[in-house]
């Protein structure tokens, strides 16, 4: 294989991978966040590096930032929008280190950050994953 030219994929590129997966998981999935923002970057931001204590900036793939879904139902005004941030270096990294194309591990974070954030158990997330 000739690698001349070849680079990693860019912000841009995770973005459209993420709204690619997000559109594939299963619609009573999505339900829990409604509308969704993928903010991509390079590396968390010192503050969430710092309230996750995290060691380095490689420790976290992404990071759900939203209201929960009893915050959603009981609010009446508008909810806190749902963004769910992904870290490029970090991704690109564990990436490289693993045997799984580059859109099943961006699914995967995905599919992590909702679920955690709702409360779901492991098994419920990979049965979401085995659905998308």
């Amino acid at each position: 294989m000739n690698w001349t030219g070849i680079e990693a994929p860019s912000i841009d590129e995770i973005e459209r991978l993420a709204r690619e997966a997000y559109a594939g998981l299963p619609e009573k999935f999505r339900a829990l966040c409604g509308d969704v923002v993928f903010l991509v970057q390079e590396f968390p931001a010192e503050e969430v590096m710092r309230d996750l204590d995290l060691e380095t900036e490689f420790d976290l793939l992404g990071l759900f930032q939203g209201s929960t879904l009893a915050d959603r139902v009981g609010h009446h005004g508008q909810p806190e929008p749902t963004m769910i941030f992904l870290y490029r270096r970090p991704i690109l990294d564990y990436w490289a280190e693993r045997h799984i194309s580059l859109d099943v591990l961006v699914r995967h974070v995905i599919v992590h950050e909702i679920g955690h954030h709702f409360g779901l158990s492991d098994d419920d997330m990979e049965a979401i994953e085995g659905a998308a």
